[in-house]
């Protein structure tokens, strides 16, 4: 099982953006998350987590969808609440790292 993003050669460095304004943020994929994302990482522009979570689910399929609503979210080491993700407010550089249940994360009871 690999670990690393990057590790299989996909596309890394996308970016994509729902406020210009807004700080760019890392998004890391990891094990199931990746494979459904189709990428190991992007590049996202957002202040809130919610906004950064519509944009990277917009033009990807519900399969995506379904896979990220299991995951836990960690931002930059800190884990954050499914109740939280909608104002969890981002800034610039932030990591958010999204972790299927079977990677560390946690399915949301």
């Amino acid at each position: 099982m690999e670990s690393t993003p990057g590790a299989t050669g996909a596309p890394m460095g996308a970016s994509a953006s729902a406020n210009p304004e807004a700080p760019p943020v890392l998004v890391r994929y990891w094990a199931g998350a990746k494979a459904a994302a189709g990428v190991a990482e992007e590049t996202v522009c957002a202040s809130t987590l919610g906004a950064l979570l519509d944009v990277v689910q917009a033009e990807r399929d519900e399969r995506f969808a379904k896979v990220l609503r299991a995951c836990s979210l960690v931002v930059s080491e800190q884990p954050v609440a499914p109740e939280q993700r909608a104002s969890f407010e981002l800034r610039a550089h932030d990591v958010v790292d999204v972790l299927p249940p079977f990677a560390g994360g946690s399915h949301p009871a």
